[in-house]
C-alpha cells in the first residue's frame, strides 16, 4: 500500500527512510501496547526457559549422582542449540514471517519443557535440552527484526528496553522460580513449574501479538547468506567482538553453572531455597546494562571494556574469601562487569558493521552462547577438581584473554593513528 492512502497528518509525517513508516505502531496506540507486552512475554518465556536447569543443578546432581560438570551440561547443551540454530531461524523468518516463526519458537520450546520433568536419565534430559535450546532460536533471531518493522522510531528505544526487560526478568525469574519450587517438590518439580510458566507466557504472547502490516518476505539465499557471513568473519574488529562476547559469557557461564554448589557447602552450607536466591543477583545486571551507555560516553568503547574487566577480575578475586558478605559482594561485581562488558560490545558490533547487521549481530549471539557452553561446562569441570578456587582460575584467564584482545585492538588502533598522522599533516 502507498504511504499516501494510510492517512498521514500533517502532524505526523512519514518517516522518508521508510515507505511503510505511517503503518508502524506508536506510543499510546493499541498496536503499540499489544506488541509490548508481547515481546515482554516471549522475553520471560525464552529466558526462564533457556536457564530452567541452572538454579537446579546441585538437586540434579544429588538426584542423579553426576558431577557438577556432567549436571552443567543440561544448561550448556541449551545455550549450545540456541547458538547453532540462530542464523537458520534468521533466515526462515525471512521467508514465512517474524510473527509465525516466534509463535512456533516459543510454543515448540514450552511444550518440550512440559516433557522434561519426565527425562529418564541425563542423556534424556541434555538431548532435550538441546533440542528445546533450537527450538528457541526464533526469539532472539527475530523479535528485534519484528520491533523494528513494527515500531516507529521514535518508540522503538522504549520497545526494545521492555523486550530487554523481559529477558532479564525471565532468565532471574526462571532461576528462581525452579530453584525454590525445585527445594520443596525436587528437580523435576522445579522443571513442570517453569514449563508452566512459559505456556502462560506463550499463551500471552499469541493473544497480544499484533499482525505483522511491514513484513515483506523474501527467499532464503544461502549464498548470498554465506557472502555476508564470511564477510562479517574477515572483518578483525568484528571478529575481535565475538571475541570479547564469547569470553565474558564463559565466565558468566562457569560462575553461575557452580555458585549454587559452592553455597550449599561448607563453610557457608546455605539451604537450597536461600542459594537459590542468589540469582536475585542478576538486577544488577539489568541496572548495569542500563548505564553502560553512560559508561561509554564517560570513557570511550575500550575504556568501558577496560572497566568491565577489571570489575569483572576484583569480583573474582574477591569471591574467593571464605566470608558469605565478600562471596556475595564478589559475586555482585561480577555479574556488573560481565553486563557491562557484554553491553559495551554487542552495541559496537551494530555500529562497526555497514552492511548485514542482522547476521552480524546474530554472529554475536551465536559467539556469546558458545562461550556459555564451553565456559559453563568447564568451569563446573575445575569445581568438581579443585572446588571454587578451580572455577576462578577458569574464570580468570577468560577474562585475561578479554583483556588481552582489548589491548591488542588498543594497539591498533594508536598505530592506525601513527600512521594517518604524517598523511593527515600533508593534506
Amino acid at each position: 500500500m502507498p504511504a499516501a492512502s494510510t492517512g498521514a497528518s500533517a502532524t505526523t509525517p512519514p518517516d522518508a527512510r521508510s515507505p511503510f513508516a505511517d503503518r508502524r505502531h506508536r506510543v499510546g496506540e493499541p498496536g503499540f501496547r499489544r506488541a509490548n507486552l508481547a515481546l515482554f512475554a516471549a522475553g520471560v518465556a525464552t529466558f526462564a526457559l533457556l536457564y530452567s536447569t541452572q538454579g537446579l543443578l546441585p538437586l540434579i546432581s544429588d538426584a542423579m549422582r553426576l558431577t557438577p560438570g556432567q549436571a552443567s551440561w543440561t544448561a550448556s547443551a541449551a545455550t549450545l542449540g540456541l547458538a547453532l540454530a540462530l542464523l537458520p531461524a534468521s533466515a526462515l523468518s525471512d521467508r514465512f514471517g517474524r510473527t509465525a516463526v516466534m509463535t512456533a519458537s516459543v510454543f515448540a520450546a514450552a511444550l518440550i519443557g512440559t516433557a522434561l520433568p519426565f527425562a529418564p536419565d541425563i542423556t534424556t534430559l541434555v538431548v532435550l535440552r538441546a533440542v528445546q535450546g533450537a527450538a528457541l532460536a526464533g526469539l532472539p533471531a527475530t523479535a528485534m527484526a519484528f520491533l523494528a518493522e513494527e515500531v516507529h522510531p521514535s518508540a522503538l528505544a522504549g520497545a526494545m528496553g521492555l523486550y530487554v526487560a523481559g529477558n532479564s526478568i525471565g532468565g532471574m525469574g526462571g532461576r528462581l522460580l525452579t530453584g525454590w519450587t525445585g527445594a520443596a517438590w525436587g528437580w523435576r518439580g522445579g522443571l513442570a513449574a517453569n514449563a508452566v510458566l512459559a505456556l502462560a507466557c506463550a499463551a500471552a504472547f499469541r493473544l497480544l501479538i499484533p499482525a505483522a502490516r511491514n513484513f515483506r518476505r523474501s527467499p532464503v539465499d544461502a549464498r548470498a547468506l554465506a557472502r555476508t557471513v564470511g564477510g562479517h568473519l574477515r572483518n578483525p574488529l568484528l571478529v575481535r567482538l565475538y571475541a570479547l562476547g564469547a569470553l565474558f559469557m564463559a565466565v558468566f557461564g562457569a560462575v553461575y553453572n557452580t555458585v549454587g554448589y559452592r553455597l550449599i557447602a561448607e563453610p557457608f552450607g546455605l539451604p537450597q531455597p536461600v542459594a537459590a536466591s542468589i540469582f536475585a543477583v542478576y538486577l544488577v545486571g539489568t541496572v548495569t546494562s542500563a548505564t553502560a551507555g553512560r559508561l561509554v560516553e564517560r570513557l570511550g568503547r575500550r575504556g568501558a571494556l577496560y572497566a568491565a574487566i577489571a570489575t569483572t577480575a576484583a569480583g573474582l578475586l574477591l569471591s574467593l574469601a571464605a566470608n558469605l558478605l565478600c562471596a556475595l559482594l564478589g559475586l555482585v561485581l561480577i555479574t556488573g562487569g560481565f553486563f557491562a562488558g557484554h553491553a559495551v560490545a554487542s552495541s559496537s558490533v551494530g555500529r562497526t558493521a555497514t552492511t548485514g547487521r542482522a547476521q552480524a549481530s546474530a554472529l554475536y549471539l551465536i559467539a556469546y552462547y558458545l562461550g556459555n557452553s564451553l565456559g559453563g561446562t568447564v568451569g563446573a569441570d575445575a569445581y568438581h577438581s579443585a572446588a571454587w578456587p578451580g572455577t576462578v582460575v577458569v574464570s580468570l584467564t577468560a577474562v585475561a584473554a578479554a583483556a588481552g584482545v582489548t589491548l591488542y585492538a588498543t594497539h591498533r588502533a594508536l598505530a592506525d593513528r601513527r600512521s594517518a598522522g604524517p598523511v593527515a599533516a600533508g593534506r
